[in-house]
C-alpha cells in the first residue's frame, strides 16, 4: 500500500460532476494533488454525454429544498462558467403546456414553486400567447418560464477536463474501481489500471454509485434501477415547428417531466424522452441486454414493488417505446401537425434511478460518507444544471465533517 501513488484527493467519474467537483476541489486548494478517473476512455460517456442539454431554472421543486437551492444556484454558477470560456449557451425559454382543464391546478402549482424559488419573469400565458411564442403549440393554458435555456453539457465538461488538466490534475481513463479499503486518514482504491491511495475520495459514479457504495461497506440500498428515454428527432426541414423547449404539465407521481420538445443548441429537435425500464445500466439501444444488470434489478425488492404499484403505467411506456404511433399521438397532443414521416429516430439516454426498498423513486440529491469517502447515491436531473453547486456541497461538507455518516444534502 505505500508504494501506491498518493493524492490529497481523488475524484471517481469524469461526467459533469465529477469533473465540477475535480473543479472545486482545484479552487479551493491548487498546491494539492488531485486525481480523476474514469473506467471509460474519456469523459462525458454516460448521463452527461447523453444529456438534451436543457438549463433548468428551479421551476420544479418545492420551495426550500434542496434542489430549488442548487438549481437556482447552479444555473448561475453554470452561466458564469460557460460566459467565462466562451461555451455557447441559449436562453429560450420554456412553455409548460396545459392541454385540458385537468392539468391547470398542477400548472398553478408549478407557478406557485417557481415564484417562491425566485424566477424572474414567470407568468402565465392563454391561448393568443401560447401561438405569439410557439406558433405550432396548441393548450389552453401555459407557464412561460423565460429563463430556462440549453447548453451542450458533453462541451461543458470536455471545458472542465481542459482546465483540469491545465492546472496539472492527473487523468486515469480505463481505471474501473474493483475494490475500496478505507483506513485512517487514507482510502485505496484498486481499479483495472493499478491501486492510488487518497486522503480524500469524492464518488460521482452515477448508474455505478450502489456498487461502489457496496465495495466502501455502505448499505446496499437505495440501490440504482436504470431507466432509458429514447428520443425522436425533428426532420431537418420540420424543425420550424419548435422555437425554444416545450414541456407538459408533469405528472407529480413520477419524477420524469414527460416527453417534450427540445431545440437544442446546435438547432436540433429532440423529441421526448419516454421512461422504460432499461435491461443494461449502460444500455442504450433496445436490445441492449446486461443478463448481471437484469437479474440484480428484478431481484430487488424495491423494483418488484414498484412494478406492482404502477405496471399500468410502465406498460403503457414500453407500448408507446416500441409503437411509433402512441409516440407520435403523445407529441400531437401539444403540436397537432406533427405527422409520423417528421420523426427520425435519435439518441438515448439512461438515468440512473435510485429506488428505496419500499419501491419509491427517490428523488433529491444524497450521498454517503465513510471515512474519507464521500460517495454520491443519488444525482438525478437537474444533477447537470446544478454540478458547480452540488460540487461546493460536497467539498464543504468533506471538508467540516470528516466523520462516517449517511445523509441526504442539507436544506
Amino acid at each position: 500500500m505505500s508504494s501506491d501513488p498518493r493524492y490529497d484527493a481523488a475524484v471517481v467519474g469524469a461526467g459533469i460532476l465529477g469533473l465540477a467537483t475535480a473543479r472545486e476541489l482545484v479552487r479551493r486548494y491548487p498546491a494539492r494533488r488531485v486525481l480523476v478517473l474514469d473506467k471509460e476512455a474519456g469523459p462525458a460517456r454516460h448521463q452527461t454525454g447523453h444529456n438534451s442539454g436543457v438549463i433548468h431554472s428551479g421551476l420544479y421543486y418545492a420551495e426550500g429544498s434542496v434542489k430549488a437551492r442548487l438549481c437556482v444556484s447552479g444555473r448561475r454558477l453554470l452561466l458564469d462558467f460557460c460566459r467565462e470560456r466562451d461555451v455557447p449557451v441559449r436562453i429560450c425559454g420554456k412553455l409548460v403546456v396545459a392541454s385540458d382543464e385537468s392539468e391547470l391546478r398542477g400548472l398553478e402549482t408549478l407557478h406557485a414553486r417557481g415564484t417562491a424559488n425566485g424566477l424572474v419573469g414567470l407568468r402565465m400565458v392563454g391561448e393568443n400567447e401560447i401561438n405569439d411564442i410557439e406558433p405550432a403549440v396548441r393548450g389552453i393554458r401555459a407557464l412561460w418560464v423565460p429563463e430556462a435555456g440549453v447548453v451542450d453539457y458533453s462541451r461543458v465538461a470536455a471545458t472542465l477536463a481542459e482546465d483540469l488538466k491545465s492546472a496539472h490534475v492527473d487523468f486515469r481513463y480505463g481505471a474501473q474501481v474493483r475494490r475500496i479499503r478505507i483506513g485512517a486518514g487514507s482510502v485505496r482504491l484498486e481499479t483495472t489500471a493499478g491501486a492510488i491511495a487518497a486522503e480524500h475520495v469524492i464518488a460521482c459514479a452515477g448508474l455505478q454509485a450502489d456498487r461502489v457504495a457496496r465495495m466502501a461497506g455502505a448499505s446496499a440500498t437505495p440501490k440504482i434501477v436504470p431507466f432509458r428515454g429514447d428520443y425522436y428527432v425533428l426532420r431537418a426541414d420540420r424543425r420550424p415547428l419548435i422555437r425554444g423547449l416545450v414541456y407538459p404539465v408533469p405528472d407529480p407521481r413520477f419524477p420524469f417531466l414527460g416527453v417534450h420538445f427540445t431545440r437544442r443548441i446546435d438547432g436540433e429537435v429532440w423529441l421526448g424522452p419516454n421512461a422504460v425500464f432499461a435491461f443494461a445500466r449502460e444500455g442504450y439501444r433496445r436490445a441492449d441486454v446486461d443478463l448481471g444488470d437484469l437479474a440484480e434489478s428484478v431481484a430487488y425488492s424495491g423494483f418488484r414493488r414498484l412494478v406492482a404499484r404502477h405496471w399500468r403505467t410502465g406498460l403503457s411506456e414500453m407500448v408507446r417505446d416500441i409503437w411509433k404511433p402512441k409516440f407520435l399521438a403523445a407529441l400531437r397532443r401539444y403540436v397537432p401537425e406533427l405527422r409520423g414521416a417528421d420523426l427520425l429516430p435519435g439518441p438515448s439516454g439512461v438515468r440512473a434511478q435510485a429506488l428505496d426498498p419500499s419501491g419509491r423513486l427517490i428523488d433529491d440529491f444524497a450521498y454517503d460518507v465513510a471515512g474519507g469517502l464521500l460517495n454520491v447515491r443519488n444525482a438525478p436531473s437537474p444533477a447537470a444544471t446544478s454540478a458547480l453547486a452540488l460540487a461546493r456541497e460536497f467539498v464543504d461538507h468533506i471538508e467540516r465533517q470528516p466523520v462516517a455518516e449517511r445523509e441526504d444534502l442539507p436544506t
